[in-house]
């Protein structure tokens, strides 16, 4: 059965009448395994078509030959919700005139659908698909487990192409998107290699400083009166949020609660927290190691979930809107609270917010989780680089020094105070950490805007200008 199948990408690019001009869109599920991206942008060079939008659900170092097509004029815009260090730190040296547009991963979706940011043709990496386009990323060489991030491209874009290392005989079970939406698949020797796919860190941290913040963000559930029967949790993958969910595993084990989800980008630590029992499902919009890909394959517990019913804020509801707390990040958090994640205390971009405002939105309480400095700058500013995630939305900021309240959540503050915790304004926790670092002195910034950050609502939040050695 030939089915779908055409010969090669490039027949599929011809096929799907891509031409000057247009918007062809990505996935990130292979990470920083991804070939797809790269081998799609060779044949497209080879071509000759020019002056195209890339939209990537994220982009990652093995994507830094972007920056030759940037260069050659094959692709003159970029559309985003998370950008690595290497390509950022080119794109904050004034490589594309265009600037970059920073979305969440529910503002992205969203703005698919609303037609906001049309997609020609949709390139998705398939690590198992069958000859008329149903398509997993749970089975195969270079299986990535959920394919969360590729949904709306899938059913949004004028053209969809599924490539595949992988062609199974029709019909492939459990397929997570249906032949429906897809007009061609192509066969490669390799879409990725799946040991990409694991972000930084997927250990619990050993650094007495992650274990004291740990400890203190746990403490902080504990107490928050959230911590019941049905509680809904989200972290991400770094060493100090993995810790935070083993304490917080020991105390629901100890309280004998159980958890009605985990969310998000799963890590093979919530698998052992569904395994435990503390969770009765995890709702997986991306694996974050191979542990989480095993277990969507073969926990019916472990359910995969799109981009849309993830986070989108345009859609009838969103998961993100039934979380009770989530486990964040931060660059920089200013004395109201906003947070950077997009740029390093340069103004070097090195990040984005992916899930991170979506999530804070949503969530009951919002928590950052950071030291009180790096590299002898401290995290709390007077304003920071970038606003990723508004003040408005975050909850409490923890750190090994104490732990500050945004004023909007008085009870949680009268709460962790009542409960002993270290709780100080943030403005004493700045001052703290001062007294530690010194005052740290303004960084210059470019002229130049080289990226604009749209709220998960679509509209401009902030820019990002050029590193100034460049201008």
């Amino acid at each position: 059965m030939n089915g779908k199948v055409v010969k090669s990408i490039r027949e599929a690019i011809s096929l799907a009448g891509l031409k000057d001009g247009m918007t062809i869109s990505f996935h990130h599920h292979l990470r920083n395994g991804d070939y797809v991206l790269n081998l799609v942008m060779e044949e497209v060079a080879r071509l000759g078509i020019r002056d195209l939008t890339v939209n990537a659900s994220s982009l990652f170092d093995i994507h830094l030959p972007l920056l030759d097509h940037i260069q050659s004029h094959v692709v003159t815009g970029i559309q985003t919700d998370y950008m690595s260090a290497a390509l950022g730190r080119e794109i904050s040296r004034g490589a594309m005139e265009k600037p970059v547009q920073f979305r969440t991963h529910g503002g992205r979706p969203s703005d698919i659908a609303l037609g906001r940011t049309p997609i020609d043709v949709a390139f998705i990496a398939a690590p198992a698909a069958d000859p008329m386009g149903n398509c997993s990323g749970k089975y195969g060489k270079s299986a990535c487990g959920s394919l969360g991030y590729a949904y709306p491209d899938a059913m949004y874009a004028k053209k969809v192409v599924v490539i595949t290392d992988n062609l199974v005989d029709y019909p492939l079970l459990d397929w997570s998107i249906p032949e429906s939406y897809v007009d061609y698949v192509v066969c490669v020797e390799e879409i990725g290699n799946p040991k990409g796919i694991v972000s930084g860190t997927t250990q619990i941290t050993r650094d007495p400083v992650g274990l004291v913040m740990a400890q203190n963000a746990a403490k902080v559930i504990q107490y928050s009166g959230l911590l019941k029967e049905g509680f809904s949790f989200q972290t991400g993958a770094g060493g100090a949020s993995l810790a935070a969910a083993k304490f917080l595993k020991d105390i629901m084990l100890r309280q004998q609660i159980q958890g009605s989800f985990g969310l998000g980008g799963i890590t093979g630590y919530m698998v052992d927290m569904l395994q435990a029992g503390c969770f009765r499902s995890l709702l997986d919009v991306q694996c974050f190691d191979l542990k989480a890909v095993e277990s969507i394959r073969t926990d019916p517990r472990h359910q995969e979930i799109s981009a849309m019913h993830y986070a989108s804020p345009s859609h009838r509801s969103a998961v993100v809107d039934s979380l009770d707390v989530v486990i964040l990040g931060a660059t920089e958090i200013d004395t109201d609270f906003n947070v950077n994640v997009h740029t390093d205390s340069s103004g070097c971009i090195m990040g984005g917010s992916g899930g991170h405002s979506d999530t804070a939105a949503g969530a009951k309480l919002a928590m950052i989780i950071a030291p009180m400095f790096r590299a002898r700058l401290p995290i709390v500013t007077d304003h920071v680089t970038c606003v990723s995630t508004p003040g408005k939305d975050i909850d409490v900021l923890v750190t090994q020094g104490g732990i500050a309240v945004n004023e909007k959540n008085r009870e949680l503050k009268e709460r962790l105070t009542a409960a002993g915790l270290p709780v100080l304004d943030i403005h004493e926790l700045k001052e703290k950490a001062e007294r530690i670092t010194g005052k740290p002195r303004k960084m210059p910034r470019g002229e130049r805007t080289v990226a604009e950050v749209i709220s998960r609502e679509g509209t401009l939040q902030d820019v990002i200008y050029s590193v100034p050695d460049q201008d």
